[in-house]
């Protein structure tokens, strides 16, 4: 909340701020952010969302709201209010609208986070002169990027950037460039039309020699034919009627293969078999003729993708100078002190060992950890070497032949599974399980599977059931809701998973526990 308050300080004394981000991801998280703190504050200071995929980007995330948070998927149970239908950002494809606003005050999310290529990349030269505004990095950039050298402290009061563009060609490069593609073009004719040929000759060469006399073993006769015939020593084969090239492995039709050329990257494509003709583009313009998102985003599309004019980049450096402020706020979502020591806590393993991390953070966490006596915890310096190796109570036990007569296994995806009871016993001074001596206690029913709650609301309506998703539980018809529960008591392992059956008893309630049954296997 404090990065947001700085940001509409900036806005506010006439600024622009730009949050380099990514085209998806946590920058989700960061528009729902501003659209709820606009919503509160009632701002009129425009937002906008630039990347080549905005507008598919959120317009994909509506439809999957059941995997968000509990309060995104309750509001839109009860209220129907999609979070992502935003009111106060606006999504493009394109830097027209930006240029259109000038030098007003707005917050723009641009692709690349990296500062090297993108939108962000240009917007940074234009606003980084003006100390008025503000550059809001939300990760840390990758090393030797423009991102990561401008969040050193301190920070340059000038960098070099490169600033590339694409302009057609005109004059006589496009003159040069048209007669080297028509040049291309009758070269590669030329080559097809020779190789057809020499297919042709190869295939129709039997027929060039279709006088030859016929040929047969030497060990078969010893005297001329009449018919026609010459001996040739050791040769065992008879053809009767023509003699195959020697290009050829056995006499057959004409036969053209149709042969096609690689590369180091794969067969060799026509670029020309794959671009829209004229009519087509015609359509897709009539299609992107309406009003509203849908036409910019096919519009944009049309241009970035179907724009076929010779072109060419042309690149310069330049210097920029960094009167802008700068600010870094932690965003990249991976991890924080409270959610690593809940994950430890439940994980509760035997030996920690901690890298990657700052030397304040990575001795706070060996601190806590050290509290636990049964926790050995490490924490290696760059280079040095640990040993980890433990002592474990591992058997190996053998099968006897009489025990697994008796045992039905059943097929769980690559493996056999089975319920066995056994006493442990020693034959030629190995360990082996034999049956037990006296009848065994039975045991409770067993479900073995893994269930995904996703899947089997998948399962449910292609049976005709209407299934939903409601505050992380699936609700079936009107009166069932399943519930996948965890055992957090078990510390050590991942504990098991329970699913829960609310509802009354009634006919629906039956068949879905049936449908749910017949996804585990019972021992």
């Amino acid at each position: 909340m404090f990065h947001i308050d700085a940001l509409v300080k900036v806005l506010t004394s006439g600024g622009s701020v730009l949050l380099p981000v990514d085209t998806a991801g946590r920058v989700l998280e960061i528009l729902l952010i501003l659209e709820q703190y606009w919503t509160q504050r009632h701002l009129v200071y425009p937002i906008y969302f630039l990347t080549n995929v905005s507008t598919s980007t959120v317009d994909y995330v509506k439809s999957f709201l059941e995997w968000m948070n509990d309060s995104i998927s309750k509001s839109f149970e009860h209220t129907r209010d999609n979070a992502f239908l935003l009111k106060y950002v606006t999504l493009i494809i394109n830097k027209d609208e930006l240029e259109r606003l000038g030098d007003a005050p707005k917050v723009v999310l641009a692709s690349m986070a990296s500062l090297e290529v993108g939108f962000s990349h240009d917007i940074f030269v234009e606003m980084a002169n003006e100390a008025k505004n503000l550059v809001l990095f939300t990760e840390k950039g990758q090393f030797g990027t423009l991102a990561r050298m401008l969040q050193v402290d301190p920070p340059p009061k000038a960098v070099k950037v490169t600033m590339s563009k694409r302009i057609p060609l005109v004059g006589d490069e496009l003159k040069a460039y048209e007669e080297e593609q028509e040049r291309i073009k009758k070269d590669e004719a030329l080559k097809a039309s020779l190789s057809k040929k020499e297919e042709m000759k190869a295939s129709l060469g039997s027929n060039l020699k279709a006088s030859d006399p016929m040929v047969t073993d030497a060990s078969t006769s010893r005297k001329p034919s009449n018919a026609g015939s010459y001996l040739v020593g050791n040769v065992d084969i008879l053809i009767d009627g023509f003699v195959p090239p020697s290009t050829s492995v056995a006499p057959m039709f004409p036969f053209f293969e149709n042969t096609s050329e690689w590369d180091d990257f794969g067969e060799v494509i026509n670029p020309d078999d794959y671009m829209m003709k004229p009519d087509e583009m015609d359509n897709i313009s009539m299609l992107g003729a309406g009003d509203g998102m849908e036409s910019k985003l096919d519009e944009g599309s049309a241009r970035l993708l179907l724009d076929s004019k010779p072109s060419k980049v042309i690149s310069n450096e330049m210097t920029v100078q960094v009167k802008c402020s700068l600010a870094y706020m932690d965003f990249e979502g991976r991890s924080d002190g409270r959610s690593v020591k809940s994950v430890i806590a439940h994980v509760a393993p035997l030996k920690l060992v901690l890298i990657h991390g700052s030397a304040e953070a990575t001795e706070h966490l060996k601190m806590h950890c050290s509290k636990n006596s049964d926790l050995h915890v490490y924490a290696p310096q760059i280079e040095e070497t640990i040993d980890v190796t433990s002592d474990l109570c591992a058997y190996k036990v053998q099968l006897s032949e009489k025990l697994m007569s008796n045992v039905l296994s059943k097929k769980l995806g690559e493996h056999e599974i089975a319920w066995v009871d056994a006493e442990v016993g020693k034959a030629d001074e190995k360990l082996t399980l034999l049956p037990p001596s006296s009848t065994p206690a039975s045991h409770k029913s067993v479900l073995v599977g893994d269930l995904k709650l996703a899947d089997f609301k998948q399962f449910l309506a292609n049976k005709g059931l209407q299934v939903e998703f409601a505050g992380g539980a699936l609700r079936c018809g009107e009166y069932i809701t399943l519930r996948k529960i965890g055992d957090s008591n078990q510390k050590g392992s991942t504990g098991s998973q329970q699913i829960v059956i609310e509802g009354p008893l009634c006919e629906d309630y039956y068949n879905i526990r049936e449908l749910l049954y017949s996804h585990f296997y019972l021992l």
